[in-house]
């Protein structure tokens, strides 16, 4: 008798091992996509920020048109400034490329 108690002992072990190798596996793949799920979303947030910055930009440039169209006098000058912003970016853009 003691015999088959430890084989059905035996048996309830290898049972509960199982389904523990099991919920191991599951929650390794589990937190596999949940890493995946991790990059991507970090991917879009640096994509948002990009975009983000471009809308900033845009507006910026929309100010200073409209600053322009608002005054002629000083239409000058901005373009002035407008020349040396270009410049200053080409200059950055040469950096980054070297």
């Amino acid at each position: 008798m003691a015999s088959s108690q430890q084989l059905a002992q035996l048996d309830r072990l290898e049972r509960q091992v199982t389904s523990l190798v099991a919920a191991y596996q599951q929650l390794r793949e589990d937190l596999a996509d949940a890493q995946t799920t991790i990059q991507q979303l970090h991917a879009d947030v640096r994509d948002r920020e990009r975009q983000l910055k471009d809308f900033q930009n845009q507006e910026n440039i929309a100010k200073l048109v409209h600053t322009i169209a608002e005054e002629p006098a000083n239409v000058n000058e901005l373009k002035l400034r407008l020349n040396e912003y270009i410049r200053e970016i080409d200059k950055c853009l040469a950096y980054l490329r070297e």
